[in-house]
């Protein structure tokens, strides 16, 4: 009978029995008669020792080992597997084109042999937690889960970021957010929905922050009163799938990458654009922001008076004027040129960005026109407003800006499967 694969990470209590091992080889030390090497899989990594080393041992092979559990390995209390047999079944057949020293783009190149590593292990391993802490919270609440289109028939306003595709004998363009059909599916009486999917945005510059394909999680609510709801659900919604990754990852996130994951208090400050800006002038007056806005240095500028001043890692940032966002935004009154809007941060950088709708069409009519926006092309959006739509707003979530915040990582490439910029179109 065949013994199953034992998980490295199952070998706790499994002293003096016998067991299947599968991995790669991270290092080999020695020769005949005591050859040792250590054995990794995505649960951890043990030492294995055999006498006769086979052909082909050596690091980042793929091999299939049989033999017994000892005490005694490498490490005070650690266990070592004593091997009967070691087969290398994928042999590595030339020297390895990544190692510790290369760069993040020579990684990149050969991101399969990149993804081994146990932080990236690791890193896929708390997205999956964090997604899974999501729906479990949506599900809890009453959410309904779509698959919104990835093309669209016309372009934005400006027609900048965006990537143009043939659709038989038409143009179309890859979406750059859900936005459009989100409010539809409140419109359709569907009240509480979520999204999580690619998105496209031809960023024409090279930074740490973004990509041209990214995953968005989105999330519309009906019967709201304002922005403020939607600050209130997003920060428990965050604080619940916090809780979970901090409960699951919490030990292994500090030992890899240094990073304490705080469980946040509730309610996250909450300032107005205004006052944030005003913070920043006098925190660091070298700094010159974008008007009406926060440029990254800005908000990293702010987060760190935030934790500084307020002890907290989060900052809703409120009320933008409305040259800065799409028309479809409610303005905190009809005289009152700012919006009920908010971004985000964590950790000084922008995660999400989020807004109450404007929901009458008489209003979203003349909002379109001073913004320059042509109705006809997005007639079949306009059409939701005019057969009795309810308040609503929602907001949208980077996750790879999500698990860069929560990892302590520079880049966010580091913690994409497979990253997509400017130029890297390839693996």
């Amino acid at each position: 009978m065949s013994l199953p694969r034992t998980p490295v990470g199952e070998l706790a209590g499994r002293a003096g029995t016998a067991v299947r091992v599968c991995g790669w080889v991270a290092e080999v030390a020695g020769d005949e008669p005591d050859c040792r090497f250590r054995l990794r899989d995505r649960s951890g990594s043990v030492e294995v020792r055999t006498p006769a080393p086979p052909p082909g041992l050596g690091c980042e092979a793929a091999v299939d080992v049989r033999g017994w559990v000892r005490t005694g390995g490498d490490a005070a209390g650690a266990l070592a597997v004593v091997a009967d047999e070691v087969r290398v079944v994928g042999p590595v057949l030339d020297p390895l084109p990544v190692g510790p020293g290369s760069t993040l783009d020579e990684r990149l190149d050969w991101r399969f042999l990149d993804l081994r590593r146990p932080a990236n292990v690791l890193a896929f391993a708390v997205q999956t937690t964090a997604e899974r802490a999501m729906r479990a919270y949506w599900a809890e609440h009453g959410f309904v889960e779509l698959h919104s289109p990835k093309l669209r028939p016309n372009p934005n306003r400006s027609g900048r970021e965006l990537f143009p595709v043939p659709y038989f004998d038409r143009q179309a363009y890859l979406v750059q957010s859900p936005q459009f059909y989100k409010q539809m599916a409140m419109a359709a009486g569907f009240e509480r929905i979520f999204e999580v999917g690619p998105v496209f945005r031809a960023f024409p510059g090279i930074d740490n922050r973004h990509d041209t394909e990214f995953t968005s999680v989105d999330v519309e609510l009906s019967w709201i009163d304002s922005h403020h709801d939607l600050m209130a659900f997003e920060e428990q919604w965050l604080r619940h799938v916090v809780v979970a990754v901090a409960a699951e990852h919490g030990d292994d996130i500090a030992r890899t990458f240094g990073v304490d994951v705080v469980v946040p208090d509730l309610p996250f400050p909450r300032i107005p654009l205004d006052e944030a800006r005003a913070v920043v002038d006098k925190a660091e007056p070298d700094l010159v922001q974008p008007p009406g806005d926060l440029d990254a240095a800005g908000e990293a500028a702010l987060g760190r008076h935030v934790a500084e001043t307020l002890g907290h890692e989060f900052v809703f940032v409120t009320e933008y004027p409305e040259s800065t966002r799409g028309f479809y935004h409610m303005h905190v009154d009809d005289s009152d040129p700012r919006l009920r809007d908010f971004d985000l941060l964590w950790k000084g950088m922008e995660i999400t960005t989020g807004a109450q709708r404007e929901h009458r069409y008489d209003r979203l009519i003349a909002q379109a026109r001073v913004d320059g926006v042509p109705l006809e092309p997005i007639r079949y959006y306009l059409d939701c407003f005019r057969f009795g739509c309810p308040p609503h707003g929602g907001f949208g979530l980077g996750l790879t800006r999500f698990l860069m915040s929560l990892l302590g990582r520079d880049d966010v490439r580091e913690v994409t499967y497979l990253p997509r910029t400017r130029d890297r179109l390839s693996p």
